[in-house]
């Protein structure tokens, strides 16, 4: 065989083996790849919008914008003169409620007493009324017989009848202390209730009193910040934001067909264009369970005869590994490209 001939030879195996790859190649599921990669992601946070729980007028501010601030640390203050009296007042209430309840007590407790002092007039008048019957009976028979007199009978009568009066008129005033004692005892638990009225009201003042001080409620740095000095601030409206860039992540929006063997925990690399030549480590942290259209007010879901498919993008949470060199200059919003290494988990 000539050299020319095996040079033809050689030539359409070649050809046939790169036509071969070609095709598996072009067949092959894009998800079998050992990394995935994508250029439409970007560096997100979880933002903290900053307002107030109570409207008033701005006293102070005390941050600028983009500081640095910790947990905790006081942003800004409302004037706190109005609450301090609302405070003040409450503080008033409790002691007025405190008072009615202490007297109502002390009337309870002073009935008592006259209830057994009612309670021994009773008994004497008992004791009255026996011995006024045993002299009505008494001079009752010696006028019977001749030995008493009409008068002293009479007399003994009258007697009896006064102390029976007497008997029932200190039962009747004995009734009427038992009868006050409960309606003081109603008077003390519609007091108690007025008590535990005005606690409630003092400790909502004394909140509304610490809502006056607004502090931050993580670390972040300070941004949109629209809080004046002077200004007045309404319940709820946003006076500035909290970025919190120690706790960074990027959303990456991978086509579904790269996500097959794309599992929580594997390793990613990733670059930003704001920071050419760095590359940064991380591990994916999940996937979100729907579509990026499947959260959108119109779907674009085509029901109609006139469909084209669209592959779909699946947000993938990653997050960068801690303690990275340059991690502190990255900022929300900064365009990443990250790549997943899926024969690494």
């Amino acid at each position: 065989m000539s050299k020319s001939s095996r040079f033809k030879i050689t030539a359409i195996v070649i050809a046939v083996l790169v036509v071969i790859v070609a095709l598996w190649l072009m067949n092959r599921p894009e998800s079998d790849a050992s990394s995935q990669t994508t250029d439409d992601a970007y560096i997100q946070a979880d933002l903290t919008s900053i307002a107030p729980r109570i409207s008033g007028v701005i006293s102070q501010v005390l941050v600028r914008d983009n500081q640095s601030v910790s947990a905790g640390q006081l942003l800004f203050t409302l004037d706190s003169r109005d609450y301090q009296i609302a405070l003040q007042r409450a503080d008033a209430g409790i002691r007025s409620a405190q008072a009615t309840l202490d007297s109502l007590k002390a009337q309870i407790e002073r009935q008592g007493s006259e209830q057994q002092q009612a309670q021994a007039t009773i008994d004497a008048s008992q004791a009255d009324l026996q011995l006024a019957a045993e002299n009505r009976q008494r001079f009752s028979n010696l006028a019977r017989d001749g030995s008493g007199t009409r008068q002293a009978q009479q007399a003994a009568e009258a007697n009896w009848k006064t102390a029976r009066a007497t008997l029932m008129k200190n039962n009747a005033a004995l009734q009427a202390i038992k009868d006050q004692t409960q309606v003081l005892r109603a008077d003390q638990e519609k007091a108690a209730a007025d008590l535990q009225q005005a606690n409630v009201a003092h400790a909502d003042a004394l909140l509304n009193l610490s809502y006056c001080q607004v502090k931050a409620p993580e670390d972040g740095i300070v941004a949109q910040r629209v809080v004046r000095t002077g200004s007045y601030a309404h319940t709820g409206e946003q006076q500035l934001t909290l970025v919190p860039l120690n706790r960074l992540y990027i959303n990456a929006n991978y086509r579904e067909t790269q996500l097959a063997n794309v599992r929580p925990g594997q390793s990613v690399t990733f670059h930003v264009d704001a920071l050419p030549g760095v590359t940064f480590t991380g591990k994916v942290e999940s996937l979100s369970p729907a579509s990026n259209v499947s959260f959108s007010p119109l779907p674009a879901h085509n029901a109609s005869g006139n469909f084209t498919k669209i592959v779909q993008r699946i947000t993938v949470r990653i997050v960068p590994d801690a303690g990275q060199k340059n991690l502190d200059r990255l900022k929300v919003g900064m365009s990443a490209e990250p790549t997943i290494h899926t024969d690494n988990p």
